[in-house]
């Protein structure tokens, strides 16, 4: 009867880890699906029927009404060329947070499109228009790369190998001098910052805690 009621037990357990990562699965394709096909959806918009015309409503540093860019500036491109070099690394880097925990992909976006955003807005060119999701590309970049850093937990660690192996050339988009005169180092740069930020807040707030998926321990 014991183990009877122990087979059980263990199935019941079973059932219901699967059922929950279930449906942390169906969130993240969901999210993941609404960011990207919501950027997509735009750009279309404004280049087959405005003609790049939204495009003004980007980031303006120094401007009050340029403000409105922090919100709007990651689903603004300039062409499908500038979008489809932002697609896969933000879908990606995105899912690989959303590993260790979907209230961490939350948190780290809204700090890096604040970040890079306000950051922009401070130091940019007077009379730029900056526009583009590269700021949350280096948003999660940085946390991804550091959070090894912050937490030195073995699948954190690795997970911040991983990213600066196959990734690290990111950092080289950071500064004036080694990116294109047309190219927002600023928003990388206040991204990055913003997503490391994001990344020394989490540990902090989940220290001696566990991940769902990635560290599931």
């Amino acid at each position: 009867m014991k183990t009877l009621k122990s087979q059980h037990a263990l199935q019941t357990t079973t059932q219901t880890e699967l059922a929950e990562i279930k449906k942390e699965l169906k969130f993240q394709a969901g999210a993941l699906s609404l960011m990207g096909g919501s950027m997509w959806a735009l750009e279309l918009l404004d280049i087959y029927v405005f003609k790049q015309a939204l495009n003004v409503w980007g980031v303006m540093p120094g401007k009050i009404s340029g403000l409105i860019g922090v919100l709007t500036m990651p689903f603004l491109h300039g062409g499908l060329g500038h979008l489809i070099a932002n697609t896969f690394p933000l879908l990606f880097f995105s899912w690989l947070i959303m590993l260790r925990d979907n209230r961490e992909w939350g948190a780290v976006t809204a700090i890096s499109l604040l970040s890079s955003g306000i950051g922009v807005w401070m130091t940019g060119a007077a009379g730029s228009v900056h526009i583009g999701a590269s700021g949350l590309v280096f948003g999660y970049f940085g946390y991804l790369l550091t959070i090894g850093l912050f937490q030195r937990k073995f699948l954190a660690v690795m997970l911040s190998l991983f990213v600066g192996v196959g990734y690290g050339g990111l950092l080289f988009g950071m500064f004036p001098m080694t990116v294109p005169a047309f190219v927002s180092w600023q928003a990388h740069l206040f991204g990055f910052l913003g997503g490391a930020l994001g990344a020394f807040l989490i540990n902090r707030k989940t220290r001696g805690g566990t991940r769902r998926l990635l560290e599931s321990h």
